[in-house]
């Protein structure tokens, strides 16, 4: 007994002078990481939910649906739901009130549209490059038609015969001859693409675009909608849209006199602290009148006090009378008066025309209901006859079904997903909700749509206003690329999303730290790169890319100089994420910048994330070095010809994310072969 107790003490008195310390050093650590004094002292936070290749990360993972678009049967049945996660297109009986087929498709679907006779459906396959033919009679895959990059919106000729696929990617549109299955012509659109919608009498094609044409700092922005004959199959003009981006899905109404496309208006340019003053960001409609000399006109759906953040889809009732636009930032439906805009343009001035983009209260007069959904709402259909309309909860993997005439949710349709909601789900509810921001200006999807970036500049509005003008970053794997932020002051997500993310954006209180750790979480596992089929789709190079390797890792130059260590490409970007993940000086410091290090950005999918350099004054990659390099500090490229820096830039393109290692060549194949 004696020995019992001597022991008991010396393991209690061991405890006591391990866990005192112990505690006060993970106080310290947990300070380090958080950035503040009272985060929870819980291991699980980082060490279960944070590391995408835990051991313990599959207990966080669950296989959601996350319905994207969807589309109506012709009378009206059912409801055909691209699964955006699920990798499939969903089939669900309206009056059942379930799904009674689910067809597998190809990786990430994004949207799917049926034919007049209700014979076929088509499904882009975002990161395919394909589209599916579905046979509606015995829901079987008849044909794979190949696209360019990263299809998106779908519509079909009037005729039929021909098939419009968007290609987000590529920022084009892919042209398939449907008797055939092969791509006729390919169309160059607007910047990053989403929608398609042919006009009521079948003549003009209309794409909408979500990022903006790329220009410097301080020049307005303009997003492009591009408008395509419908009987040649050609560009028949592009209709700038000023101060707007992320147009989303556009709409004609019935009678085809006008067209209406959802937006966001950003204030990109003045400081980040007038979100208080509603001057951050601003969504509503930008209205195409249809006829000779029509007029651009653009309204907002937002109060005073209230944001209506993230349009996404927008429908027309047959009569023409209301429009239904998904605000995803907020899990509503706003329904818009047709009537009620139109009189307003008709007694409109010019000069008011020109001052109700920017006007809050102009939206009591034609807003008349906000209708309330689920996680997320994304893509809506209406019923053939108008009476119901279908919202795509994204992140709840559901349907709502909505009276278009009480304007109520009357029920929902279960998709069958998961019935827990992980960390990461959860988190991803929160990057996509603007409930943290002042007023509910914006979400995280604002900036970060698809959780990449917008493709602007920021006033981030630092200790002096108007300086370290910033180029929005992707949020897409970086979970091995600490740093945070262009200057890399933030060393974890933690810090990124908490203190600084309420100080310099919302502008209200921080994230409870339940909900900080979520989205910190899905941050840091749950976000990646779609794979890089537009230049590397095999893991094979190129031959102009395997030149560009031999450049980027070249250790002395043309004339056989040996170039100094910290001025070589893969001194400080080195596979496989392509940063040392140090802060270093390229001297590319602007005029308007504090004096500071950079964080070395990682170069994986570079391609997709143009302007360049940390305030987006590179148009292209080649700008980097053409216009903004000559000094040989960010690499030396000086002694390069001119063929050498084409080859560096493609070999650059091809960079992908090392999770695709050994899995592209496959995926590929798949794509190419079903």
């Amino acid at each position: 007994m004696k020995k019992i107790l001597l022991v008991t003490g010396i393991i209690f008195a061991l405890g006591i002078i391990i866990f005192i310390p112990g505690k006060r050093m993970a106080r310290e650590h947990v300070n380090l990481k958080t950035a503040v004094t009272d985060h929870p002292l819980l291991c699980t936070n980082c060490h279960l939910h944070m590391h995408k290749r835990s051991p313990f990360a599959r207990f966080d993972q669950a296989d959601y649906l996350s319905p994207l678009n969807l589309a109506v049967s012709n009378d009206g049945k059912l409801v055909y739901i691209a699964a955006q996660d699920g990798n499939a297109l969903l089939v669900a009986d309206v009056e059942k009130g379930k799904v009674i087929r689910k067809i597998p498709v190809g990786n990430k679907p994004h949207s799917v549209i049926v034919d007049k006779a209700g014979k076929n459906a088509y499904v882009s396959n975002q990161w395919s490059d394909n589209v599916f033919v579905i046979n509606l009679d015995n829901y079987q895959i008849t044909d794979t038609l190949l696209t360019g990059n990263g299809p998106a919106g779908l519509s079909l000729s009037s005729d039929e015969k021909s098939l419009y696929v968007v290609n987000s990617y590529s920022s084009d549109l892919t042209v398939i001859d449907l008797e055939s299955g092969i791509e006729i012509k390919r169309l160059t659109t607007g910047n990053n693409p989403t929608g398609a919608t042919l006009s009521p009498d079948g003549s003009d094609l209309y794409v909408t675009s979500r990022r903006a044409d790329i220009a410097q700092y301080g020049e307005p922005l303009v997003s492009q909608l591009t408008v395509v004959n419908d009987k040649s199959k050609r560009i028949k003009t592009y209709l700038g849209m000023e101060s707007a981006y992320l147009m989303e899905n556009v709409a004609f109404t019935p009678a085809g006199d006008l067209a209406v496309v959802t937006l966001i208006r950003p204030k990109n340019m003045v400081p980040s602290i007038q979100v208080e003053r509603g001057f951050m960001m601003t969504h509503g409609i930008g209205i195409i009148e249809q006829k000779e000399n029509g007029r651009i006109i653009q309204l907002l759906t937002d109060e005073p006090n209230a944001y209506y953040p993230d349009p996404f889809d927008i429908v027309i009732s047959p009569d023409g009378k209301r429009a239904f636009i998904s605000n995803s930032g907020v899990n509503t439906i706003t329904v818009v008066d047709i009537d009620s805009v139109k009189a307003l343009i008709a007694e409109s001035t010019p000069e008011m025309l020109k001052l109700w983009p920017d006007h809050l209260g102009i939206s009591s007069r034609y807003v008349i209901k906000r209708i309330s959904t689920g996680a997320n709402p994304k893509g809506l259909a209406l019923s053939p006859d108008g009476q119901t309309l279908y919202v795509a909860e994204h992140l709840e993997d559901r349907i709502a079904v909505i009276s278009a005439d009480n304007m109520e949710t009357v029920k929902t349709i279960d998709l069958d997903g998961p019935g827990r909601i992980t960390v990461t789900r959860k988190g991803r509810r929160l990057l996509n909700n603007a409930g943290r921001t002042f007023q509910t200006q914006y979400s995280c999807y604002t900036c970060h749509p698809d959780e990449h970036e917008d493709g602007l500049v920021y006033n981030m509005a630092s200790k002096d206003m108007g300086r370290n003008i910033t180029n929005t970053q992707s949020l897409r794997d970086i979970s091995d690329t600490p740093p945070f932020k262009w200057n890399g002051k933030n060393q974890t997500v933690f810090k990124q999303d908490g203190m600084r993310f309420s100080t310099v954006l919302t502008r209200t209180e921080p994230f409870p730290y339940p909900d900080l750790d979520a989205i910190s979480s899905y941050i840091m596992t749950g976000i990646k790169y779609p794979p890089n089929l537009g230049f590397n789709p095999a893991g094979k190079l190129t031959e102009a890319q395997r030149r560009g390797k031999t450049v980027f890792e070249r250790t002395k130059d043309n004339l056989g100089n040996v170039i100094p260590e910290n001025n070589r490409c893969i001194t400080c970007h080195p596979s496989p994420y392509y940063t040392n993940l140090k802060q270093v000086d390229v001297k590319t410091l602007a005029a308007s910048d504090d004096s500071i290090l950079f964080d070395t950005p990682h170069l994986n999918n570079i391609y997709a994330s143009p302007p360049y350099l940390h305030d987006g004054r590179a148009s292209t990659l080649e700008e980097i070095w053409t216009i903004y390099g000559k000094e040989d500090k960010h690499g030396l490229v000086g002694d390069m010809t001119k063929n050498q820096l084409n080859d560096l830039i493609e070999y650059l393109k091809s960079l992908r994310s090392p999770d695709y290692d050994g899995k592209s060549t496959q995926i590929h194949e798949a794509a190419l072969n079903h």
